[in-house]
């Protein structure tokens, strides 16, 4: 299960692959759009997707709120099918006693990343923006404050600046207007060495925009890091069908587009969207797993089969708080 093709591109595809890949064997279903506002249809969506008795394994990218409690339905009724989550978007103890594994970004550490790409770059400032639906969970908060400290300890100076909620009254509109406003503010008050970093996803594209018009300023990375957000619409890039999913033409283009209008070094992101290559990577280890060939337990195991949808190495690491959460980074690329 996944978001649509036009709420998120790239889980949408991620889940078209693995249902090419294993004909007849993987059905790929997706949330609905507004998915925070019908939460009891996503809980008897996902929780009816075990009423099949030939459904062993279910993955969920993004596990969207109402993933945990869809889980726990399914533990009652199909305590056999085997439960993966992608990026969960509820707080880890939550997740952690729902699902048999999730995979997510490792927040701590992307933070200690994200400051030193910042300095590596030139950054004396990091403006991080965000709103108080963001902050009201366990994750973001955490990552804000390692930022924070993280600044600190190298002498940066590190900003939090309120944004409008996305799914806020005025929508995406109105939160990206004042991102385009914002920015040169930012920029004008602090100087051109400054690095902008935000919560959604729904902010980048602007974000990348307002520097770029600024010709000032660095974007180190999405907060779903990945070339596909945000850079095509900014750069005005045009993608063809069959580039969509080649990341090494789609970095080389963003590399140019920007070096041409001299902020080359000022941009980056993740060599692969995370959320593509667990949603393969989980759901071939889980098809594995049910098959009585590989143990999604054994970190050894999870790494590999990370690993070869990357196409590259993959740091990961177990949660602290649960044996049955990864924590994963991939290469950053600079532009």
């Amino acid at each position: 299960m996944t978001g649509t093709a036009s709420l998120a591109g790239a889980d949408f595809r991620a889940g078209e692959q693995v249902e090419r890949r294993y004909p007849g064997r993987v059905m790929h279903v997706t949330y609905p759009d507004d998915f925070a506002s019908e939460l009891e249809t996503v809980i008897a969506q996902l929780a009816g997707l075990a009423a099949d008795p030939r459904v062993r394994v279910i993955v969920v990218g993004q596990a969207i709120p109402g993933s945990a409690a869809a889980a726990r339905k399914i533990r009652e009724t199909r305590p056999d099918v085997r439960v993966g989550f992608i990026a969960p978007h509820e707080d880890p103890d939550t997740v952690g006693a729902a699902c048999d594994i999730a995979l997510r970004p490792d927040e701590t550490a992307r933070a200690a990343a994200v400051v030193d790409m910042a300095e590596r770059m030139g950054a004396r400032n990091l403006v991080h923006y965000s709103f108080s639906r963001h902050m009201a969970g366990q994750i973001m908060p955490e990552r804000r404050n390692s930022m924070a400290g993280e600044c600190e300890k190298r002498g940066i100076a590190f900003h939090f600046a309120t944004a409008p909620d996305p799914a806020g009254a005025g929508g995406l509109a109105a939160a990206q207007e004042f991102i385009l406003d914002d920015v040169p503010r930012q920029l004008a008050t602090l100087g051109p060495a400054t690095a902008f970093f935000g919560t959604s996803d729904s902010l980048e594209e602007a974000m990348i925009g307002a520097i770029l018009k600024a010709h000032a300023g660095y974007f180190v990375e999405q907060d779903a890091p990945a070339p596909t957000l945000g850079y095509p619409a900014a750069l005005g890039l045009k993608i063809p069908p069959d580039k969509v999913d080649d990341q090494a033409w789609l970095h080389e283009e963003c590399r140019r587009l920007i070096a041409e209008r001299g902020m080359g070094g000022h941009f980056g992101a993740w060599a692969q969207p995370l959320d593509m290559v667990a949603i393969r990577a989980l759901t071939h280890l889980l098809l594995d797993a049910a098959d009585e060939k590989a143990d999604f337990r054994d970190s050894v195991t999870v790494e590999r089969y990370l690993n070869a949808e990357a196409g590259g190495p993959v740091q990961i690491r177990r949660s602290d708080r649960h044996g049955n959460q990864w924590l994963v980074l991939l290469d950053h690329v600079t532009y």
